[in-house]
């Protein structure tokens, strides 16, 4: 599935939202999209419940098919009905896509989003960039966020964000926030004990010299930096208002005892951010 990008569709307005979202990033990185619903009875299911849940299937994607097809005629289209369950669905069809797009349900800007069980699972697990989309997000012309740790570059993560703004032809705006350690693991030449003006000289350097082979292999995309002593979550929470994206990362790895993790920064803007977020896995 070379290019292709993956929307899963319930028939929520969430996932139309989405389902829209996805044909729109199919055409600018001219690849198919490929609509996907899966429920725990799947097309081979036999008898009387196999042949309602195939026909409610149906419905739904090609309700969704004539929704995406009237804002964007032009994508290339494929429907799947699988067999759930559907997070395990929505993982297998994504693991050769460019990415997986969901529909997150929005409750209010007080509380915030509540990202469903299936999103969720697939934001934690997917091995392919993720994107959770609301049924309110529109605004595509806004620049692109990318929230940068340099403590862990993560190459998959800046190149998605430098990617997605160069198919948009927007700007890239990077954040990158940072914590004085505590006293007690401060040791003799490290950033903390320097003077503020020459703490926010050497982060600045960090995030310039991680982001110049990027700027290099890009020229055409425009970035702007915030790079500011505070809690990274809030920072790209802020940034990302009236965003057409924000980029986070998500680091690949597994606590026996927890199972995946987003981490709590990604776990913050996922839950909070009021424009699409892509969590992109690194290792």
């Amino acid at each position: 599935m070379e290019r292709t990008i993956c929307s899963g569709v319930d028939g929520s307005p969430e996932s139309l939202a989405a389902a829209r979202w996805a044909a729109e990033e199919a055409v600018l990185r001219d690849g198919p999209l490929h609509l996907i619903h899966a429920g725990d009875r799947g097309p081979e299911e036999p008898g009387q419940a196999g042949a309602v849940a195939r026909r409610l299937a149906r419905q739904i994607l090609d309700e969704a098919e004539a929704w995406v097809r009237s804002a964007c005629p032009s994508v290339r289209l494929t429907d799947e009905h699988a067999a759930g369950p559907a997070t395990a669905a929505l993982l297998r069809a994504g693991d050769d896509a460019v990415m997986t797009v969901l529909g997150s349900r929005g409750l209010s800007a007080v509380t915030g989003l509540l990202v469903g069980s299936v999103a969720q699972g697939v934001v934690a697990r997917a091995s392919r960039p993720a994107v959770l989309v609301r049924a309110v997000d529109r605004q595509r012309d806004g620049a692109v966020v990318l929230g940068i740790d340099v403590t862990e570059p993560c190459d998959e993560v800046i190149e998605f964000a430098f990617s997605s703004a160069l198919v948009r032809d927007v700007p890239l705006h990077v954040v990158h926030g940072w914590s004085d350690p505590s006293p007690l693991g401060i040791g003799v030449g490290e950033i903390a004990v320097l003077e503020q003006p020459k703490q926010v000289q050497e982060w600045q350097g960090f995030v310039d010299a991680v982001l110049q082979p990027w700027r290099l292999r890009h020229p055409d995309v425009a970035v702007t930096e915030t790079v500011e002593k505070g809690r990274p979550a809030p920072m790209l929470l802020d940034a990302a208002a009236g965003a057409g994206l924000l980029v986070v990362g998500r680091r690949m790895r597994e606590r026996p005892h927890l199972g995946p993790q987003t981490g709590p920064v990604t776990h913050k803007v996922v839950h909070h951010a009021t424009c699409p977020v892509a969590v992109v896995p690194h290792l």
